[in-house]
């Protein structure tokens, strides 16, 4: 560009051109540099685009770094989580069979328990009615030998029912003469007529006890004491009972109790009376009851 214009100013000089040719290459040259200025402008705003574009592509490549990065790092995150959930999921599977395995051994144990609980339950029943049977079994006893020894009753007879058992009280007055041990007559007619009772009742232990009061006896004759004197009373109510044959004797024992159990002060006349008698202790048999509680379950 510059040596155009030199050429251009040469030509004038040169050639003495016209005034009107000179304007007219002025005009061309102020036209020339007008485009000379707009391509520097226009160089200058591609150079900025071009920095700007720059700058971006490389921004750009900055961000794509850091996302591959976090790309990367996310995946690692991922394969880190996906082990720890693999070996939770097999932990879980083998919490969850171990659980099942245990609940199955709890649910055997439950089944166990149920029927031992049945098995006593069935137990209890059965010996609630057995018990129930018994207590109806004595009170029906009890009335029948009310009804057969009422003739005795008020002469020192007494047949009562407590803690299970039937309970027929002889005061030596209708049995026995002072400090003898033979049955008198009204005596035995008593005892033969509780024995006609007893033969309907051959699971029935009975225990004979024979009382006294608290006076010594006269240890000359044959008895020498009061614990031998009952002794021999229960003694001789035993071999009474056992005139009649259907009686079971081993379901009969004789015990002496002498003074030792009395019933009434022995400070009085009445009191010593009543604690000179005959207990006649009627008991069910308990060997049913005790077979079924040791029987195991």
């Amino acid at each position: 560009m510059r040596y155009f214009i030199l050429f251009i100013v040469f030509i004038i000089f040169s050639n003495c051109v016209s005034t009107k040719v000179f304007n007219d290459l002025e005009s061309g040259y102020a036209k020339v540099k007008i485009e000379r200025n707009n391509l520097l402008e226009s160089q200058d705003s591609l150079q900025q685009s071009w920095d700007k574009l720059n700058n971006f592509l490389i921004e750009t490549r900055e961000n794509l770094q850091i996302s591959r990065d976090s790309y990367n790092a996310s995946l690692k995150k991922i394969k880190i989580i996906r082990d720890e959930f693999n070996l939770l999921k097999e932990n879980s599977n083998l919490k969850i069979q171990q659980s099942i395995a245990k609940n199955n051994a709890l649910l055997k144990e439950i089944a166990i328990k149920e029927t031992e609980l049945q098995s006593r339950s069935e137990k209890v029943e059965q010996l609630e009615k057995m018990i129930q049977d018994q207590r109806q079994a004595l009170n029906d006893l009890k009335e029948t030998l009310s009804d057969a020894l009422l003739n005795f009753q008020g002469k020192g007879l007494t047949v009562e029912q407590l803690n299970g058992k039937v309970y027929v009280s002889m005061e030596n007055k209708l049995l026995f003469k002072s400090g003898k041990w033979n049955v008198e007559k009204q005596g035995i007619k008593a005892l033969k007529q509780l024995a006609n009772v007893l033969v309907d009742n051959p699971d029935i232990s009975i225990l004979i006890e024979g009382h006294t009061d608290n006076v010594p006896v006269n240890s000359k004759g044959d008895i020498k004491s009061n614990w031998d004197l009952s002794t021999k009373r229960a003694t001789a109510v035993v071999e009474i009972l056992l005139q009649n044959e259907q009686i079971l004797p081993q379901n009969l024992t004789a015990a002496g109790r002498s003074e030792y159990l009395p019933i009434a002060p022995n400070s009085t006349f009445e009191g010593r009376a009543a604690n000179r008698r005959i207990e006649i202790i009627l008991s069910p048999s308990l060997d049913k009851i005790t077979t079924i509680l040791e029987k195991k379950n």
